[in-house]
This record gives structure tokens, sequence and C-alpha cells, in this order.
């Protein structure tokens, strides 16, 4: 398999070329991404062009502008991105005009398109290099984090490459022979092997992590006591779940820590290494609670993300060379800001909601008698006879509760599948204002490597 470069071999006049729109070998329309004059900027985010040594790339996954919309009405004030607004971008795959987190994934971290479902890969199987890739070549610290497995489509698509995302196992080994240096997330169970209750059929990569120099935590006070120098070689590796870790409804009943706890021990952990850093933070669980039309899962999880961001930006306005780029892969659900012919937006009631839906949906029991009991206690609402109904003769009783409850918030779905819409990018710290414009989504690691003056 050849190696093809989607990052290091750019040329700035490429970068910044103009608005031109030509014709990709994929046939979609492929941007040239914005000029450098573009963007007025908004009040230290231009600091005269500034040299950026760290990059913080945040990714909600399944974020879109609708969901900005409805999550500052459950907020019941601005967002800390709001500020930050730069842009808009398209993110059709290489082989259809709605991509899936594999393919956009790869094409924000490689620079390059690719088809659903492939890693790090074009659709030849040429391997690409990403935006961290690059990073590190340079001799910069390196760091994965989501609320997902860490094996998952869109921390995987910066450090690892695979035809098949489904392919954990494949992508857990890539990441441990990798050189990232902080790993957080969930996707214990892909680190060991089938003796120890895990998928590798006999590989324990935790403990070739261990050998390998990196520190090993499994819980948030783990997390918290860890204390690492990565410029003395060392690293971190933090598995807090078998599978994925717990939606932020129910976080705090484990003993997983925050998104915004790993983000920012991952910041201390990097910040050591004198050459800077580039990090990838992803807010992977906005897009199933999208999948599953959940919207009180949906925002819980945007305000958990929200945080993290938040000590993103903290570091980046004590350090001064430090951009903090948030960008959504896509839309899931296709969530409306307003629904049921309404012209109020009612999202703030979802501050009530317990429980995802499908926890209220495991309570019901076999007659679904207790509906009215069940989703009131969870959710704080009161239900109408007919909604009460609606659910017991549902034949799926999750998406049933989630309709109910977004009904009542005026929040819409189109669907339980992700959608092709327009995406917004916000940026903050030295040059960001190169992120404003109208661009697609293979721009955005073009941009970040201009500005980070990657060779």
């Amino acid at each position: 398999m050849s190696k093809k470069f989607g990052i290091g071999a750019l040329s700035a006049a490429l970068l910044f070329s103009s608005f031109s729109v030509g014709m990709a070998d994929t046939g979609k329309p492929e941007w040239a991404g914005p000029p450098d004059w573009a963007g007025s900027g908004n009040g230290n985010d231009n600091e005269d062009n500034n040299k950026v040594e760290n990059v913080i790339y945040m990714i909600p996954d399944g974020f879109s502008s609708n969901y900005a919309a409805n999550y500052r009405a459950y907020k019941g004030e601005e967002a800390v991105w709001d500020d930050h607004l730069k842009g808009m971008f398209t993110t059709p795959s290489a082989n259809s005009d709605i991509t899936d987190s594999a393919a956009a994934g790869t094409a924000m971290a490689t620079g390059e398109k690719t088809n659903n479902g492939v890693i790090g890969l074009d659709p030849e199987g040429n391997e690409l290099e990403t935006i961290l890739e690059t990073s590190e070549e340079e001799g910069k610290a390196s760091g994965l984090v989501a609320t997902s497995t860490i094996t998952h489509a869109t921390p995987a698509s910066f450090a690892a490459h695979v035809e098949d995302r489904n392919n954990e196992t494949e992508i857990a080994k890539q990441l441990v022979e990798s050189e990232v240096d902080v790993i957080l997330g969930g996707g214990k169970n892909n680190f060991l092997p089938a003796s120890e209750g895990g998928n590798q059929e006999d590989s324990n990569l935790i403990k070739q992590a261990e050998e390998q120099g990196m520190n090993i935590v499994e819980n948030r006070e783990q997390l918290e006591e860890a204390d690492i120098d990565v410029e003395k070689g060392e690293g971190l590796l933090g598995l807090f779940a078998g599978g994925a870790l717990s939606p932020e409804l129910h976080r705090e009943d484990t003993e997983e820590p925050s998104l915004a706890a790993m983000t920012e021990t991952a910041i201390d952990s990097l910040e050591e290494d004198k050459d800077g850093f580039f990090l990838t933070v992803e807010g992977s669980q906005i897009d199933w609670a999208g999948h599953a039309n959940d919207a009180a899962w949906a925002m819980s999880d945007t305000a958990a993300f929200e945080e993290a961001v938040q000590k993103a930006i903290e570091f980046a306005e004590k350090d001064g060379e430090t951009l903090v780029v948030v960008a959504p892969d896509h839309d899931t659900g296709g969530m409306t800001a307003g629904a049921n012919d309404s012209m109020e937006l009612n999202a703030d009631i979802l501050q009530n909601v317990k429980t995802t839906g499908d926890q209220m949906a495991s309570r019901l029991n076999d007659d679904r008698s207790n509906v009215q009991e069940v989703v009131e206690s969870s959710a704080g609402l009161t239900l109408t006879q007919a909604e009460v109904q609606s659910i017991q003769e549902a034949d799926n009783a999750v998406l049933a509760i989630n309709s109910v409850v977004s009904d009542k918030a005026r929040v819409g779905w189109t669907s339980t599948n992700h959608t092709g819409a327009d995406i917004p990018v916000y940026a903050h710290g030295p040059q960001a204002d190169k992120f404003s414009g109208f661009y697609d989504n293979t721009q955005l690691p073009k941009i970040i490597a201009e500005v980070m003056e990657l060779k």
C-alpha cells in the first residue's frame, strides 16, 4: 500500500488561492478555501497573525447550527463558541452526498475525501498522512480524547488507517504503535485479549502500552492524579469503560471522568512539550443522541462539550500561542429549532430530564402500563393520555418517548441518520480569522497546517 500525502505536501499558494470552484475526481464540488483576507475578526482572534504553536481541534460529532440554536434556548444564554463563529463548510464524502463519521473524520484530518466507512485511506486504498501525524513529524506532542471508544471513527481518523471503521481491534493496535502521547476515552475491551474478556485474539495492548512508557489510568480519580511529562518520553493511556463512556446524563453515577476533565488533563500533559502540541477532542455522543432523536441527551452532552471547550479557551487565552478550532463533522438527525407550528423554542425544559430515552424505555414493564410514572418522574413532564397511549402502542418505545419529549421541547427531527446540512466552524486564538468563509471540510486541516507552518 503506497502512501499519499494529504497534508505534508501542501503549499500556502494552494491553500488560499481564492474561492475558485472546480470538480474533484469524485465529481463533487471542491472549494479552494477562504482567501487570507476573509473575516474581520472578533477581539483577540487574530492577534497579529502570530504563529500557532498548539492546536486544540474540538469536534462535537453530529452537531450543526440548529443544535447551536436549541442549545442557546436550553442554556438560556449564548454558548462559549458563539462569539467565535467564523464560517461554514460542506461535508459530502467521496462516494455519497451524506457522509459518515469515518469519511468526515478522514477529510478533517487529512484534507482528502474518502468513501464512507474508510479511515485514513483514500478511495484507492492509499494511506493518507493526517494533520496529527504531520505535527508529530515537526516534533510536537499529540493527543486524542473522546467519550466514545477511543477506537471509534472520529478519533481513529487522526492516527489510524483501515479500510473498515468497524475494525476497532486493528485500530487499537495502530494507536498503541503510534506516537500519540495522550489517549483518553472508552474502549478498554478493544485493547485486552479474549482471555481477559477483551476483543483482541491474544494481544494485551494495555500491557504493551505500559511497556512502551505509557502511564495507565482507568477511573476519574486516577486521571486527576495523573502527572506525566511528555518531554521526558512519558505518555498517558486512559481507558475508562469497556465500551463507550456513559452518556453525560448518567456519568455522575460512574467512576468515569467528564470530557472537560479529560481535556484539561490532556492539555496539562501535552503543554510540557517545548515544541508545542496537537490535540483532538471529540464530544462523541451528541451524534448518538441525534440518531436516537433524544433531545435531552443531545443538549446535556453539548453542555459537557461546552465545558471542555471552555477549558481549551482558558488555556489558549493564558498561553497566547494556542488556536482552538471547534468544527462538527456533520449533522445528525436533522434537528430543527422549533416544531409543531410553534413560534417558541422550549428547549429549556430539557434541563429537567434526568435520563436518556433508552433508559426510560428499559424501565417500562411488559404491558407498558407504567409509562406515565416512568416518563414523568424521569423527565419532569406531564403527559396527556394521548401521549401515554402513543408510547404504549409504539413499535419502538425509545423513539416514542423521545418523540414526546422533543415535541414538548419544540425540537423537531427529520431523520435518525446523518444529513447533508452545511456545518459551522468556530475558532479562537492566533490566526482564527483564517477560518472565515464558506468551503469544504477538506480545507480545515489545510488551514491548520498553514497557520502552524507545518513543512
